[in-house]
């Protein structure tokens, strides 16, 4: 979708003044009236994001229009719990803003204790020293997987926004509605025959936050013991998925799902498409319909490299309650 200039130039003041009035974008005030602030968008925003949720016509969404100004910005970090510069946070918080609204109308933005301390909302930059890390940190290729695939209470939707992207680093993205299974290997991978683990991101966060103590971390017994799950699940004729090559494995002992696991990898693999971000263009990711990744770059380190902000949402913010402190809190512990 593009906005018009018109209508790219009402979210603009709109999200300035919203910013403006509320200091935070993940302040509790502006999260708990974000949805209703958000029906001031353009109605076409509005009924596109409507439909990609109720109708599930795509696998993913890009919005292109959001103005971005490259020097207004200031220089991209070389770590995410950078602060910005007094005169760039107004820029930078309205920008902000906008994700959160747009999140908020597929669902409620949610995060986790595991990942960049517990913020709702994360700046996506190359850090020197995290080069191959697989994370969006890191500049080696990113593989493509679900997103938190390992959790029961992973996102629905995986929201990006292009802040900077000169080179043109591609997002990858494949959809599981593009690939033709045998019905076998459907079959097969509709059945609780996997394990997928926690990333590294996660699980190194997990343990220092129970340092000291005798607690055992959930995520840390997700890596240890992980819960057979099913790679296809929802409709038959329809599968959403879940998956992430680089951190699962068919059980021990069963060569059956390895090998339909081994069929599906290559099937997304052949149908993986780029989307490079360029500054204010959003990418909505159906985190049950569609895999996504990050091409291989070089990263300069000198402000200039790719930078993204990124929240990831739910539609249903009760299911996880069980690992949240409060039933209005939004990190899960």
């Amino acid at each position: 979708m593009d906005l018009s200039s018109v209508d790219a130039k009402d979210v603009d003041t709109l999200t300035r003044n919203i910013a403006a009035d509320y200091g935070s974008s993940t302040s509790p005030s502006l999260l708990a009236a974000a949805a209703g602030l958000a029906q001031r968008f353009p109605q076409a925003l509005v009924e596109e994001l409507r439909e990609f949720r109720l109708r599930e016509p795509t696998a993913a969404l890009v919005v292109r229009g959001m103005r971005v100004d490259d020097a207004e910005i200031g220089p991209t970090p070389l770590d995410w719990r950078e602060s910005p510069a007094p005169e760039r946070a107004a820029a930078l918080t309205a920008h902000e803003v906008y994700l959160v609204l747009v999140g908020s109308l597929l669902g409620d933005i949610f995060g986790w204790s595991t990942l960049q301390d517990g913020r709702l909302l994360h700046n996506v930059v190359p850090m020197p020293g995290e080069q191959r890390e697989q994370s969006g940190h890191g500049t080696v290729k990113l593989e493509w997987h679900t997103e938190d695939g390992f959790h029961p209470h992973r996102c629905d939707y995986l929201l990006l926004l292009g802040v900077r992207n000169h080179d043109a680093v591609p997002t990858t993205v494949a959809s599981i509605d593009s690939v033709d299974l045998e019905p076998h290997h459907r079959e097969v991978l509709a059945q609780r025959r996997f394990l997928i683990r926690p990333d590294n991101e996660h699980v190194n966060r997990a343990r220092v936050l129970v340092a000291g103590t005798d607690r055992v971390h959930d995520i840390q017994r997700m890596k240890d013991d992980p819960e057979p799950s099913a790679v296809l699940f929802g409709h038959p004729d329809a599968p959403y998925l879940r998956i992430d090559p680089a951190f699962m494995a068919a059980r021990p002992g069963d060569p059956e799902a390895a090998e339909a696991l081994a069929v599906l990898v290559a099937a997304l693999d052949a149908n993986l498409t780029e989307v490079a971000l360029g500054a204010g263009d959003l990418l909505v990711v159906d985190n049950y319909k569609a895999v996504h990744g990050r091409s291989e770059f070089s990263a300069r380190y000198d402000g200039t490299d790719r930078w993204l902000k990124k929240v990831i949402v739910t539609r249903d913010l009760r299911r996880s309650r069980r690992y949240r402190a409060a039933a209005h809190e939004r990190i899960l512990l």
